[in-house]
């Protein structure tokens, strides 16, 4: 049976789409991943610099936020949360659902630590590099044996 990996961030704009297009992109074949957002304005398109630092990495993104719904997690395997306050929040509205919530960093490197993966929303490209390259070392290192 393919993985289904849900990805969920705030608005859907930034962190989220941007693991959703690195995890389509190192794990074809092996699974497949959408995102959504816990706030999102549907419908709008990825931040422009979300779109630069993927495609420096030559990797596509067709990208329009999606305002998460039960039929998602439904649909997902498993959901990875970028902050433990998104897990907290995903956990609280849909318990049923509580046995395949997890941050991302929580689910690769284990409980300890920092579970956050930082919001770049309105930062400088740099700053959107930086939580690529951390999307992309978790991705690359999750295990869905």
């Amino acid at each position: 049976m393919t993985k289904k990996i849900l990805f969920v961030c705030t608005g859907n704009t930034c962190r989220s789409p941007m693991a959703e297009a690195i995890f389509n992109h190192l794990r074809s074949g092996e699974a497949f991943a959408r995102s959504a957002g816990l706030y999102s304005v549907e419908g709008s398109k990825a931040a422009w610099n979300t779109l630069k630092v993927l495609e420096e990495n030559k990797m596509e993104l067709d990208h329009r936020s999606k305002q998460l719904t039960e039929e998602d997690l439904d649909w997902a395997s498993h959901v990875f949360a970028m902050t433990s306050a998104h897990k907290a929040m995903l956990m609280d509205q849909y318990p049923g659902a509580a046995d395949k919530i997890f941050t991302l960093k929580e689910f690769v490197d284990g409980p300890h630590g920092s579970q956050d993966i930082a919001d770049p929303f309105g930062g400088d490209i740099d700053t959107y590099r930086s939580a690529f390259k951390e999307l992309k070392d978790l991705i690359r290192r999750l295990s869905l044996d």
